[in-house]
C-alpha cells in the first residue's frame, strides 16, 4: 500500500489556497501563522524544509486549524496567543484580543511619566484590563509603579494573571473584579487608564464580522452611542485620581467630539491620533483643585 506523503510547501499551498477561497484577509501569513503553532517552529524553518513531511496526525491538526480560520475564528484565539508591546500574551474567546494601536495608550502614559518629578508617585489603575495588556506593559516600563487592573469579567481577570504569572510580574499588579471603578478609594491614583468599549451599536455593521462574532461583546460596544461606558469611566475616574493626575484611554474617531464634551472642565485635554491619521487617544489632567 502506497504511503500519501504531504510536504511542508504542498500543505501551505492548499491552505493558503483554503483560506483565499473563504475570503480570510492575508491568507498566507496566517497559513504560516497556523503551520508554525502545529509544528512549533519559527518561520526561518518553514522557508529552510519546504520539502519536510508532514505525520498524518501534523497535517490533521495543520488542517483542522485552517477550517476554524476558514468559519472566521481568529488566529489568535486558535493559538492562544498575542504578542503586544514585545511580550507574548495568552488570550482566548473571554478577552478582546491585545491590537497595536493600543500600544499608543502605552506611549502617552510613559511620555506624561517621563514629565512629572522624579519623587512623584506612580499609582496606576488599568481599567478593562482584559488580557492585562496595558498593566503588564507599564509594570515592564515603570518598575516603581504600583499598578492595579479591574475588570467586571473573572475570566478574563484569570486570562491577564496567568499572563502576569508568565512574564514574572503577578508580584507587581493588584486584580480586582469590580465595574470599572468602583470601590477604589477617593483621590488613590495618579493614572487611570483604559481601552474601554467605545464602539456604538448604530456602528455594528461597521466592524469586521470576525470581531463582531467572536470576540466578547461587552469589550467592543458599550451601547447605542459608544459613548456610555466611557462617560462613566470619567465620571469615576474624577473621583479616584489624585489632584493633577492623569486619565488616559483609547477612542476612535467617530466619538471624538462626544469626548470632548464630556472632558469640559479637565485641563490639557488632547487627542492623539494613530500612524493612519485616526484619533486614538484621549488624554486628559485633573484640575489641581
Amino acid at each position: 500500500m502506497l504511503k500519501y506523503i504531504v510536504r511542508l510547501r504542498d500543505a501551505l499551498t492548499a491552505a493558503i489556497d483554503q483560506l483565499t477561497a473563504g475570503h480570510v484577509g492575508s491568507p498566507r501569513l496566517n497559513a504560516e501563522t497556523l503551520l508554525l503553532f502545529t509544528l512549533g517552529c519559527d518561520r526561518a524553518y518553514l522557508y529552510a524544509h519546504p520539502e519536510r513531511e508532514l505525520s498524518p496526525d501534523e497535517h490533521a491538526r495543520y488542517f483542522d486549524t485552517i477550517v476554524q480560520r476558514s468559519q472566521g475564528i481568529p488566529a489568535q484565539y486558535i493559538t492562544g496567543h498575542q504578542e503586544f508591546w514585545g511580550m507574548d500574551l495568552i488570550v482566548s474567546p473571554a478577552v478582546l484580543i491585545p491590537r497595536p494601536e493600543t500600544e499608543h495608550v502605552i506611549e502617552t502614559v510613559l511620555t506624561l511619566s517621563e514629565r512629572r518629578p522624579p519623587s512623584a508617585s506612580n499609582r496606576i489603575v488599568d481599567v478593562g484590563t482584559g488580557s492585562g495588556c496595558i498593566a503588564l506593559a507599564l509594570a515592564n516600563e515603570l518598575p516603581n509603579a504600583i499598578i492595579h487592573a479591574a475588570d467586571i469579567s473573572p475570566a478574563a481577570l484569570d486570562i491577564a494573571r496567568a499572563n502576569a504569572a508568565r512574564h514574572q510580574l503577578a508580584q507587581r499588579i493588584y486584580f480586582h473584579e469590580t465595574d470599572l471603578l468602583q470601590g477604589f478609594e477617593p483621590a488613590s491614583f495618579d493614572f487611570v487608564v483604559s481601552n474601554p468599549p467605545y464602539v456604538g451599536e448604530s456602528e455594528e455593521d461597521e466592524v469586521q464580522l470576525e470581531v463582531r462574532k467572536f470576540e466578547p461583546r461587552n469589550a467592543v460596544f458599550a451601547g447605542p452611542t459608544g459613548l456610555e461606558v466611557i462617560s462613566r469611566l470619567i465620571s469615576q475616574a474624577q473621583a479616584i485620581l489624585k489632584p493633577e493626575g492623569w486619565l488616559i484611554f483609547e477612542i476612535s474617531g467617530t466619538i471624538t467630539g462626544g469626548i470632548e464634551q464630556l472632558l469640559r472642565g479637565w485641563q490639557h485635554v488632547r487627542i492623539t491620533k494613530d500612524l493612519q491619521g485616526i484619533p486614538r487617544v484621549a488624554s486628559a489632567q485633573k484640575p489641581a483643585n
